[in-house]
């Protein structure tokens, strides 16, 4: 399936941004400017189910690494994922061939999940998304709204098929992470460490550390932008 995208920037460089899971591409605003200030031409998907693209048939990150091809410049020099856009990145990487991937906080381990309770977020209001994020911007607040309107809830089913934790990367990978992080614990993370992923924490973010926050997620893409 070809996905919706959205382009920020005219750099001569390509990268490629993967939203996780309710939201959609417009989850980037705070940081693609930033990053296409840098000499790229930024393309965001809307994963299916999510933003503008449409309901698939059945949701698994192999499903979803197979619309990242379909839809992806191949060997784009910079590919940055977050959760569940990390699991479908991981198994997308080999066949994208870019350069450099960045996995923000991923979705990669099992982990015990209530799925109705994932699905009844759709109906969040303002004051529940505010709650649940006070550090979001407010034009966060607004798009994770938008976002919520047309996202699929079946999708939350592409959470009981996570690859686990991989061996050695692809390509040169960084895995930034929450500080501290419930997706990759301390354990996991030392292991991805000695398997040849580069590893950083920004410190005090939740797992959404891109809207948590913005210039820390940036610092921690130092030397890989």
């Amino acid at each position: 399936m070809r996905l919706a995208t959205r382009v920020w920037g005219e750099g001569p460089r390509t990268a490629v941004l993967v939203h996780g899971i309710m939201t959609d591409s417009r989850s980037w605003n705070r940081v693609a400017p930033a990053i296409a200030d840098r000499g790229y031409r930024v393309l965001g998907v809307d994963l299916p189910g999510h933003g503008a693209s449409r309901p698939a048939a059945a949701y698994t990150p192999a499903a979803l690494a197979a619309d990242l091809l379909d839809t992806l410049p191949p060997a784009p020099d910079l590919a940055v994922a977050h959760s569940l856009g990390s699991a479908a990145l991981l198994l997308a990487a080999p066949r994208l061939r870019c350069a450099r991937a960045v996995h923000c906080d991923p979705a990669w381990l099992r982990r015990p999940r209530d799925l109705d309770a994932l699905r009844a977020v759709k109906h969040a209001t303002r004051r529940e998304l505010r709650a649940a994020h006070p550090r979001w911007h407010d034009d966060d607040i607004t798009a994770e709204l938008r976002a919520l309107a047309t996202w699929d809830p079946a999708s939350v089913t592409a959470l009981r098929q996570l690859p686990g934790l991989p061996y050695a990367p692809a390509v040169p990978s960084l895995v930034l992470l929450a500080g501290p992080s419930e997706r990759i614990p301390p354990a996991e993370a030392a292991a991805l460490a000695r398997r040849g992923w580069r590893v950083r924490t920004v410190d005090g973010a939740g797992h959404t550390v891109h809207r948590d926050d913005p210039a820390g997620f940036l610092h921690g893409l130092r030397g890989w932008l």
